[in-house]
C-alpha cells in the first residue's frame, strides 16, 4: 500500500474525522456521525482505497 493522500488532504481528513466522531459520541448527530471514523482512518494512515480506485493521488511521488 503506497500513500496517495497529501497532507493537506490527510489533516483535513482528520479533523473532520475527529469532529463527526465527537459530534456522535455526544449524541448531537445520529448515526452517521460515526461515520467520521472512515476519513480518520484514511488520514492517519495516509492511504484511501477510492483514491486508488479512481486513480486519484494527492501525495507527491518520491523521487
Amino acid at each position: 500500500m503506497r500513500n496517495n493522500v497529501g497532507s493537506l488532504d490527510r489533516a483535513l481528513r482528520v479533523i473532520v474525522g475527529l469532529v463527526l466522531v465527537a459530534l456522535a459520541a455526544t449524541d448531537v448527530v445520529g448515526w452517521w456521525g460515526w461515520l467520521g471514523a472512515l476519513p480518520l482512518a484514511t488520514g492517519l494512515t495516509g492511504y484511501c482505497a477510492a483514491y486508488s480506485l479512481l486513480g486519484v493521488r494527492t501525495c507527491p511521488l518520491k523521487k
